[in-house]
């Protein structure tokens, strides 16, 4: 493929690093926008040139628009947003956009059905995929059948995790509710705009996520990694994941889903193992690309360079092999993952039962030169990404 201009989006995070990485190591002409410079993104080797962009959070339009005159500015073939939030609007705009260049994601109603959790959830019981035990309030103050099976703990969803509030984004967040009283307390802290919310049956058990890509609403790659550790430690953004056979039951959830939804592009749909019942319960579906991004390119499934061949009018190959037992470690996310479990106690982190001890999390930790481990965002290759991490987070500290 001839080289292409890419206008990567969210210069500040890790994926949009990986994608940067990926494309421009492969000849591909790198722009990146993100909201301040320098980004992390943004100082890579493979970044030609950077701009900044109006907060997408408050500004979505102005963001939109600088977007625009950068497309035209740089003559960009492709675009890739890579958060919620920048994708969200990028294909709520899409028509406009694509009159200037193409955008490898699918159209606005596909996308928002996957982001809102209740609309996935009636799809999955459609198509019997198993989802954990629950109820939705569908506004404040609704009293619905409590359905049998469900018991405390319970976990509070809001139905989108970030929402649009008078031209504004804000992050929602999921809580945990250990009796009535505590449901009460947190039902009486929710904003109307969160509303649908999901209580749903607490499932314990390991995290299971499937990457796929899909063109034409086929899937031509596919991905997946276990969990080792998370910040917070009671589940969150992955800091440590091992790539590892998909579970074949997990795999024909997640196409099932996206083949209904007659997917476009990447997406990530995740599932936990209950340890309850040994099966695979359905959490949610991310349109977009995930944190872990590097694992799958390290371990073999280069998900940016695969996508953007989606774009080419060849049937591709699926690439269903890659390597298992390959590790990506973000360094100092794992520090702060372990000076949460260091510091804070048991009840506020809600550990799960068994969880390893501070002593145990300390021998893990103190253990970064394990076989087969790649340091997601250090590499000597392209080494500035890493020193202005370290840079950030010591400011951070401070």
């Amino acid at each position: 493929m001839q080289a292409l201009n890419i206008l990567v989006m969210d210069g500040e995070t890790r994926p949009a690093l990986a994608i940067v990485r990926s494309l421009g190591s492969k000849g591909h002409r790198m722009i990146v926008g993100a909201k301040v410079q320098p980004s992390l993104a943004q100082v890579s080797r493979y970044c030609h040139r950077r701009f900044t962009h109006p907060d997408p959070v408050r500004d979505g339009t102005g963001f939109i628009d600088a977007l625009i005159r950068t497309v035209c500015e740089e003559q960009i073939d492709v675009v890739l947003p890579v958060t919620e939030i920048t994708t969200a609007l990028v294909v709520e705009r899409r028509r406009e956009i694509e009159r200037y260049c193409r955008v490898p994601f699918p159209v606005a109603d596909t996308f928002n059905t996957a982001a809102n959790k209740v609309e996935v959830l009636a799809l999955a019981e459609k198509l019997s995929v198993p989802i954990p035990i629950g109820v939705v309030l569908d506004r404040p103050g609704a009293c619905p059948r409590w359905p049998e099976g469900l018991h405390y703990p319970v976990v509070v969803k809001p139905y989108r995790s970030r929402i649009r509030v008078n031209g504004e984004w804000r992050q929602t967040s999921v809580t945990y509710a250990e009796d009535r009283t505590a449901l009460d307390t947190i039902l009486a802290a929710k904003d109307p705009e969160e509303y649908p919310l999901l209580l749903q049956q607490r499932i314990v058990g390991p995290g299971v996520g499937v990457f796929l890509c899909y063109q034409r609403g086929k899937c031509v790659a596919q991905f997946s990694h276990r969990r080792l550790r998370e910040k917070p430690p009671s589940g969150g953004v992955s800091v440590l994941c091992e790539s590892a056979p998909i579970p074949p039951q997990a795999l024909r959830y997640a196409q099932a889903l996206l083949d209904e939804l007659r997917w476009e592009g990447v997406a990530m749909v995740e599932f936990k193992m209950d340890l309850a019942d040994q099966t695979l319960k359905l959490m949610e579906i991310n349109g977009r690309f995930w944190g872990s991004l590097q694992l799958a390119i390290d371990a073999g499934v280069d998900f940016p360079g695969l996508l953007i061949r989606t774009l080419a009018d060849e049937t591709m190959q699926p690439v269903e092999t890659y390597r298992i037992g390959v590790r990506s470690r973000w360094l100092l996310g794992d520090v702060d993952a372990f000076l949460m479990r260091l510091f804070k106690n048991e009840a506020d982190l809600h550990l799960p039962p068994g969880y390893p001890g501070k002593l145990a999390s300390l021998v893990q930790f103190a253990n970064p030169w394990q076989k087969n481990t790649y340091n997601e965002v250090f590499r000597l290759s392209d080494l500035k990404p890493g020193l202005h991490e370290i840079q950030r987070w010591l400011c951070s500290q401070t």
